[in-house]
């Protein structure tokens, strides 16, 4: 007689099955396994919704966790009792979802952006240049592939952003000969791979199994890859990944010291400027919102409290 998968494995197959990041695999595994021993490892089928409330109220009262971390939270625990045991509890819906603090984006100056580009070099200056120069997210960024770079057209077709989606955004003219320089050294690593026995590079959704040959191919690589190989926690495979986005977080947090900017800035701001960058240059907002990938127009408006003079563009009666 099979023995049944622990519950723990249930809920890795059923987000492998469903294509989830392994990000959300492990936020997902860890909220639910924190659940469960914070009721004394009972079995989430033998719970209720007082149980749940108990756990997301002490993340938020003694644990004081943010509104998007309890909320996360409540997704992973929405996953394994819909997804996983099956179990339809129109409870979960009822409890309360954490209200999220409405804040206005950081955004830096033309001047203080060089101010933090001119402290960058390496990778670390080409990933932020197209953080500003095309409104990338910095995931994004690192996952780039070389396929997806059109010189010819100066444009980036971003793959699977924020909420599946694709979208093309702009590629820099200021950026385009460092990134060609860049990507000859890139080349240059594969084929020492390839000749190690390597070079295989992980592939979405399971292409691997449908072009078996795809994963060694050069428009395939990562623009960005790691310095070192290292192992696939799902396939066990020895490959190269991309670049570990908290080395270019740790960059631009020590650029931005040295700029000696007071700004909270992180490599996301350089988003936040892009757009209202362009907005202050004059471009319509609609095509802001295009390059962004927002599904609403009125995330982009966001941007435009910054525009003009003060807030909300409004002239000040005192400057009158």
């Amino acid at each position: 007689m099979t023995q049944s998968p622990k519950l723990l494995d249930q809920v890795r197959d059923k987000l492998r099955v469903k294509h989830y990041a392994l990000r959300t695999e492990q936020s997902y595994v860890d909220w639910i396994k924190r659940f469960i021993y914070f009721h004394d490892k009972r079995h989430p089928k033998d719970m209720g919704a007082q149980d749940v409330e108990a756990f997301l109220t002490h993340l938020a009262v003694a644990g004081k966790v943010s509104a998007s971390t309890q909320n996360q939270a409540k997704s992973a625990l929405l996953f394994l009792y819909r997804e996983v045991l099956e179990i339809q509890l129109p409870w979960l819906d009822n409890i309360t979802q954490a209200k999220a603090p409405k804040k206005l984006p950081v955004v830096l100056t033309v001047a203080e952006v060089q101010a933090v580009l001119s402290r960058l070099s390496g990778s670390h200056l080409l990933i932020a240049s197209l953080l500003y120069g095309g409104g990338m997210r910095l995931m994004e960024a690192v996952r780039l592939r070389v396929k997806d770079v059109e010189f010819a057209r100066h444009e980036i077709i971003v793959r699977e952003g924020k909420g599946f989606k694709d979208r093309v955004t702009m590629l820099p003219e200021a950026v385009t000969a460092s990134l060609k320089a860049h990507l000859l050294k890139v080349k240059a690593l594969h084929e020492e791979d390839l000749a190690q026995g390597y070079g295989e590079v992980y592939l979405p959704f399971a292409l691997d199994k449908k072009y078996p040959n795809a994963g060694r191919e050069w428009g395939w690589q990562y623009v960005f890859p790691s310095k070192n190989l290292s192992v696939d926690p799902r396939s066990g495979k020895t490959r190269r990944h991309h670049l570990d986005e908290k080395g270019v977080q740790r960059a631009v947090k020590q650029a931005v010291r040295d700029a000696g900017l007071t700004k909270p800035a992180t490599p996301h701001t350089f988003r936040h400027s892009f757009a209202t960058h362009l907005l202050q240059s004059g471009y319509d907002i609609r095509t802001v919102q295009e390059l962004l990938g927002h599904s609403d127009v009125s995330t982009t408006m966001i941007y435009t409290h910054v525009l003009n003079k003060g807030g909300k563009g409004v002239v000040s009666p005192l400057d009158r």
